[in-house]
């Protein structure tokens, strides 16, 4: 069958349209073209990409660099109004959203500042709340914004590893976002995707976990975006099977290893699983977990994408999905088997093998070894010490639950709790209780629970409890915290005449529970302190309106367990 006669087919099974100013990729609607412009005034470079697979979530904008620098001056991609404005620690840091006639909302993440206007707005909102991260909402008219307009610098804030603006275009209904490149804001890719092996699972056993067997295959690249199994080998299978597939995309020799585009699984030219990254849903913007292999994931770091859905996974990102992705053969024939990869760019790229049902071949086993739960029911295990109750949709497919005990550690207040197996993701939270023992009334309030791979876990103590909802398993165990934040002065010291400086800095840290929260007071009146949590940097800069003379400064920083410490010192202005 020729290829383009196969594209065709595969678009009208899933309903779909291609993309009038890209035939060569799949989309589900047409996007406006050229209405929305360049956020910088320099040539668009991609560090990230829309769908790229990251540590704890699809990516949902793209990354745009900004030649290492903090400041460029950012700019609104069309007419509108800001519709929302954000300063959080972590996550965005300071963020703009613009909403704009078309039924769109852009989103411009990490930046380092904003524009006078909305300063002063976010300024005032912070000073009304008495915070620093503040997430606020602003009329439709309150600040209207032409194409091009300056909005603010771009920066480093939040959660941002580097200089960069974080990019996204939201339907502003669902507030869903699109992918960018899909209205012409592309990037320079003339690059095919990469593929870096394949992984075939046998699935004969209804339990799909870190026991499931695994068969990675190597693959080499043949040219011009064709591959082929490294082995030449045919597959052998035998009874139910899925496959998975490492690949990545480049826009240059070397460069940034971003997301693709479309994942297409055929099976004898029938469409099995087709992903696409078109759009994303934040509400199961995490179940990336239970996408990729996540055993193989925390074993190698590989992120090997299953063409096979869990059943618990609510995730949207599946166009097309023939049994769930699950192959099963009827015949001991040999079937043909191609994977088609491509970025928005319409570069491509084909694996192509064989697969055979063969009885010779007998796939290990997989059998439960604990208690089974039910992914679409609530489950509850209970023991003498320690209560787990995972709700429905919690879990992406029935689990194999497995609890032990193991020895108290030192300065501990309970034996180590070893629940579940940390190789499977979870899509949302679960409620662990572990009761304590030998813990003193005084330190009931400081009492947490902590994990030997992760260190806190938080918690609080209730009716002989200590109870907290955490989204891993692993193995856990009751420590206090009762040691204050440390505040460490950069800049600032009793006494000090500060007139030539513009603001005063300090480091705080905390050593287990991490910090809660800041609040700084000049003569008895709070005032504000940004924070930077990546390294631990906070600093006042001084108000125009502060008078010449002596002032009294005051910080109090406390942690989760509501340990405080506090700054006191004079200073001249």
């Amino acid at each position: 069958m020729k290829k383009s006669t196969l594209t065709l087919i595969t678009t009208l099974m899933l309903g779909l349209t291609t993309q009038a100013q890209n035939p060569n990729i799949i989309t589900s609607k047409t996007y406006p073209q050229g209405y929305f412009r360049n956020p910088l005034n320099i040539a668009q470079d991609a560090s990230g990409t829309f769908g790229e697979l990251r540590s704890t979530h699809f990516h949902a904008g793209d990354d745009y660099r900004t030649q290492q620098r903090i400041g460029l001056p950012l700019h609104a991609a069309a007419e509108g109004y800001v519709s929302r404005l954000r300063v959080q620690i972590g996550g965005g840091g300071n963020s703009v959203y613009i909403t704009h006639p078309n039924g769109y909302t852009t989103v411009y993440l990490h930046m380092d500042s904003f524009n006078s206007t909305l300063t002063n707005i976010m300024k005032a909102e912070q000073y009304k709340q008495k915070r620093f991260d503040v997430d606020m909402e602003l009329k439709e008219g309150q600040v209207k914004l032409t194409k091009g307009q300056f909005i603010g610098n771009a920066g480093n804030t939040g959660g941002s590893a580097g200089p960069h603006l974080h990019f996204e275009i939201r339907d502003t209904k669902t507030q869903r976002p699109q992918n960018p490149q899909l209205f012409g804001l592309k990037f320079t890719d003339n690059y095919n995707p990469t593929i870096n092996g394949i992984t075939v699972y046998d699935l004969q056993d209804p339990l799909f976990n870190e026991g499931t067997p695994r068969r990675p295959q190597a693959v080499k690249a043949l040219g011009s975006g064709r591959y082929t199994l490294a082995s030449g080998a045919v597959i052998p299978v035998n009874g139910k099977f899925g496959l998975g597939i490492n690949t990545i995309d480049r826009h240059r020799a070397g460069g940034f290893q971003n997301g693709v585009y479309s994942i297409e699984l055929f099976l004898d030219g029938k469409a099995i699983s087709t992903v696409l990254f078109e759009e994303l849903d934040f509400n199961s913007s995490s179940a990336i977990h239970g996408y990729i292999d996540f055993a193989t994931f925390k074993r190698t770091k590989a992120k090997v994408q299953k063409s096979f859905k869990d059943p618990g996974n609510p995730i949207n990102i599946f166009k097309h999905l023939d049994n769930q992705g699950i192959i099963e053969l009827k015949d001991d024939q040999v079937h043909d088997v191609k994977y088609v990869v491509k970025d928005v760019r319409g570069n491509c790229s084909e694996l192509n093998f064989k697969v055979q049902n063969r009885s010779s071949y007998q796939p290990k086993a997989n059998p439960a070894k604990g208690e089974l739960f039910a992914y679409n029911k609530d489950n509850k295990y209970t023991v003498d010490f320690i209560q787990v109750d995972i709700p429905e949709g919690a879990l992406y497919s029935d689990l194999d639950f497995n609890y032990s005990q193991s020895a108290q550690r030192p300065n501990s207040y309970s034996q180590v709790h070893h629940v579940g197996s940390t190789m499977v993701p979870l899509f949302s939270t679960y409620k662990l209780s572990i009761k304590p023992t030998n813990l003193p009334p005084h330190l009931e309030s400081k009492a947490l629970i902590a994990s030997v791979q992760n260190g806190s876990v938080g918690g609080k103590f209730e009716k002989d409890w200590v109870t907290v909802n955490t989204k891993v398993f692993g193995s856990f165990y009751i420590v206090v915290d009762t040691i204050a934040p440390t505040i460490t002065p950069r800049n600032f010291s009793p006494g000090k005449n500060v007139a030539a400086q513009s603001k005063i800095d300090f480091t705080i840290a905390d050593n287990f529970s991490g910090i809660q929260s800041f609040n700084a007071y000049i003569d008895d009146q709070w005032v504000l302190m940004e924070y930077d949590s990546k390294n631990r940097h906070l600093w006042h800069r001084f108000e125009p309106s502060l008078s010449k003379g002596q002032h009294r400064f005051k910080l109090v920083v406390k942690d989760w367990k509501d340990n405080e410490k506090v700054y006191e010192a004079n200073f001249t202005r």
